[in-house]
């Protein structure tokens, strides 16, 4: 019997990460957690009126609950300095060469393009507080699976009602203080229904990139897989290195029905600024 060879995984170039792109033609909104910055970022979104109420009660409980004593030291965040949101200089595309050069750039640089081509049956590129880019294989789509920005999903009638039956029903804003930092200011994420019996050949992938300064990423992921699927879903995060604090509060939701299956696999690459 052949003697096995032992696998050798190459370490990870860390500068890959660093590089910081100009935040020309970007909307911040101001620093801090106020009732009118969680109504701002609702209006942009053009949410349903239960989604601003959701995010108000969120608030409130955000100001209610104390800070966690579980986890390491985070002394050094001061919520009254990171701007929750935000707006990157585009709208979203579903055509890779409409994204602005910067942005485009940057996801290259990450590999995204490339790992599309090769083997991901679609793909999501979100850039600060939402959604740039947007892509999924014709093939999957007519299989009945729905992969899109969890925003652009909830205009949609059918799957507005699919999302409010389940957003926030696994992890609460009561949870902690920043489960609920998350249900009054999150922004951006996926959206994902497979339905019964449906198995994908290839994994579905998003990337979250926090270019911005002093800034928040709390994107939503929300997953439903129904009786008898099957599917893989990978996310990535970074962000380069700032001398001041940067912030990632996403939160991921998974429903897996009976006798269905979901691998699901984050890589996350933050620099020591980041909480």
């Amino acid at each position: 019997m052949a003697e096995r060879k032992r696998t050798q995984v190459a370490d990870v170039d860390r500068s890959l990460y660093d590089f910081i792109k100009s935040e020309e033609g970007s909307e911040r909104l101001d620093a801090g957690l106020t009732p009118e910055i969680v109504r701002e970022i609702s209006e942009r979104k053009n949410e349903p009126e239960w989604m601003l109420e959701h995010r108000l009660k969120s608030l409130e409980i955000y100001h209610q609950l104390p800070v966690p004593d579980w986890g390491p030291s985070i002394e050094g965040l001061d919520m009254d300095h990171i701007v929750t949101y935000v707006k990157p200089p585009t709208e979203q595309k579903s055509d890779w060469e409409s994204v602005p050069e910067d942005i485009k750039d940057t996801f290259e640089r990450l590999g995204i393009p490339e790992a599309e081509r090769a083997y991901l049956a679609g793909v999501g590129a979100h850039y600060d507080s939402d959604l740039v880019y947007h892509n999924i294989q014709e093939s999957v789509s007519e299989l009945g699976v729905v992969y899109s920005g969890i925003e652009e999903a909830l205009e949609n009638p059918k799957w507005e009602a699919i999302i409010r039956d389940h957003f926030m029903k696994l992890i609460t804003p009561d949870d902690h203080k920043f489960a609920a930092l998350h249900g009054a200011v999150w922004s951006g994420g996926s959206f994902v229904y497979v339905p019964a019996g449906v198995k994908m050949d290839f994994p579905l992938q998003s990337y979250f990139r926090l270019n911005a300064k002093g800034a928040g990423q709390f994107e939503h992921t929300l997953i439903i897989v129904e009786e008898g699927a099957d599917l893989h879903f990978i996310e990535g995060c970074s962000a380069p290195k700032y001398n001041v604090a940067n912030l990632h509060a996403g939160a991921v939701e998974l429903f897996v029905r009976k006798g269905a299956k979901l691998r699901y696999s984050t890589i996350e690459k933050w620099s020591k600024n980041m909480y």
